[in-house]
């Protein structure tokens, strides 16, 4: 049977070898971590979650969750380490971020018919078979290579937006209180009011605020699918997320 170069190990990277070997494909999964890492990541491991550590809904009724249900009854491997290492978020599935990343990175490397092969990938394999999984972090170099094969796309943007982080101490509990996400599930929210006037407060120092500088990278564009808060403030947005306690330092 023949070989298949799947590039990347991320979450979609690493669900493509792991389906493929478990059908007795030889995988050589090429993954650019630990020897060159890009800004958002941290650790060594596959799967990492480098924004929120919720893969949202669990619910039957909704999209997300039908979906995560069909991929559990395929044997998908990121569901089963997702539900592995759960951690309390009402309705939807997070996930201890370290723990879930580090099943997937093992049961990866423990599969025989699994080869992976750690360095940056620079150039597109032109005569085998490959999976091209490299996702909204995909290294500068691969990038420019995949943009070459769409010089007309304009929604072609390797970076993707990170969540913002809010410590527990520094919440009035007075006024805030824990409830469930859309009254499902257990009580794992924190829910912050704000009365007219202060969420224009809010809106106005949000749009101003001082950013982060930008890497190279992200300078050409925003990614749609996760737009940064600020950005969809600035467009008129409304600025706002339900945010899982667990989440919290």
């Amino acid at each position: 049977m023949e070989k298949v170069i799947v590039i990347g190990a991320g979450l979609a990277g690493s669900e493509a070898a792991w389906q493929l070997a478990r059908r007795g494909v030889p995988v050589e999964l090429r993954e650019m971590k630990p020897k060159k890492m890009s800004p958002a990541h941290h650790t060594e491991y596959f799967g990492e979650l480098v924004c929120s550590n919720s893969l949202r809904s669990d619910q039957l009724e909704n999209a997300v969750g039908l979906l995560k249900e069909e991929l559990r009854r395929c044997g998908s491997l990121i569901m089963a380490c997702a539900d592995a290492h759960r951690v309390e978020a009402g309705g939807a599935l997070a996930v201890d971020r370290h723990a879930f990343a580090a099943a997937v990175t093992e049961k990866i490397k423990n599969h025989p018919c699994i080869t992976v092969v750690e360095g940056e990938v620079t150039e597109i394999p032109s005569e085998e078979n490959v999976v091209i999984a490299t996702g909204p972090l995909t290294s500068e170099a691969l990038s420019e290579k995949i943009a070459g094969l769409f010089p007309n796309s304009r929604y072609l943007n390797f970076f993707d937006a990170a969540a913002p982080l809010v410590t527990f101490d520094s919440i009035d509990m007075d006024s805030a209180w824990f409830a469930s996400r859309y009254d499902r599930g257990t009580p794992d929210y924190i829910n912050c009011p704000l009365t007219r006037e202060e969420y224009d407060a809010f809106w106005r120092e949000l749009t101003t605020a001082q950013e982060a500088e930008v890497h190279g990278f992200e300078d050409a564009g925003v990614f749609e699918g996760c737009m940064p808060v600020e950005v969809m403030a600035r467009r008129g947005g409304t600025p706002c997320a339900t945010v899982p306690s667990s989440r919290w330092a």
